[in-house]
């Protein structure tokens, strides 16, 4: 009996046979990448959003059957890390209790401590990480400080990018941040460059999604810098994904009315399946 396989799988399975896009202009960094095992380190906290894990993670997942990629899961502590808020107080200092969410876990394989040597960094967004200020807690940020020259790609997810401006690794770059709490999340950092309208930044080896969902679609142009798109775009339609490919449309931008967006912005997008190769 044949082992089961998802669509997605399958389609992967049978395009990793071929010659992975015959005469698409792959980089040398689309090349050094294919031939390479990338180490993708996922920065979790109670309270983090789940689609801003499990959403991009849809996609890594799906490409690690044709190329070599390792996953870290990584917190203060190693074992399970609820998405469910602790208690706290929201940012006008009203107190929030959220204990009757639905709580999803995930574990983390690694403490800070203990994390591997790696070349991408993904740090998710959540309201945990009020908690995490109210306690005056820096540890991720100190671990994104102490291996941001060392590691090739850096991105965040909603308001994750708090952590990467608190950390510093943000001076002198353009980012982008969720639009729902615009007013909050760009406080933080010296000497950025906040870009209010736009799905995601990319400045450099950091990228930077607006809110939640945005991160699936940064995660989608992300992989297709680093792999090409051939077997990017075939992922994404296998999971039947309309992928914004736009970084610029930001209709959230007009709906929460961020200061120095873009309100001309059709709140229509065009999206739908990406280009296939043969």
């Amino acid at each position: 009996m044949k082992p089961f396989l998802g669509p997605v799988l399958v389609i992967l399975a049978q395009w990793a046979r071929l010659s992975l896009g015959q005469g698409y202009p792959f980089t040398a960094e689309q090349e050094r990448n294919a031939n390479r095992t990338l180490s993708v380190g996922y920065v979790v906290y109670h309270g983090y959003t789940i689609l801003d894990v499990f959403g991009p993670l849809q996609f890594l997942s799906d490409l690690s059957w044709p190329f070599n990629i390792t996953l870290s899961i990584i917190a203060k502590e190693a074992g399970p890390v609820h998405s469910r808020p602790p208690p706290h107080h929201g940012p006008d200092g009203s107190e929030m209790d959220m204990s009757k969410m639905v709580d999803a876990q995930i574990v983390a394989t690694h403490t800070f401590e203990t994390a591997p040597a790696l070349d991408i960094i993904i740090v998710t967004g959540g309201v945990g990480d009020l908690t995490l200020m109210e306690q005056k807690d820096r540890s991720i940020e100190d671990f994104i400080a102490s291996r941001f020259d060392k590691t090739e790609y850096v991105l965040s997810v909603c308001s994750g990018v708090g952590f990467l401006a608190r950390a510093g690794v943000l001076e002198g770059r353009s980012a982008t941040a969720t639009k729902s709490v615009w007013g909050y999340v760009t406080n933080f950092g010296k000497n950025v460059t906040w870009v209010p309208s736009a799905r995601w930044v990319r400045d450099g080896k950091v990228w930077t999604s607006s809110g939640v969902s945005a991160g699936m679609d940064m995660m989608v142009a992300f992989l297709r810098h680093v792999y090409g798109d051939p077997v990017v775009n075939k992922s994404v339609n296998g999971v039947e994904y309309a992928a914004v490919v736009d970084p610029n449309w930001d209709p959230f931008s007009v709906v929460h009315k961020v200061p120095g967006a873009n309100m001309s912005i059709p709140m229509q997008g065009l999206v739908g399946p990406l280009k296939e190769y043969p």
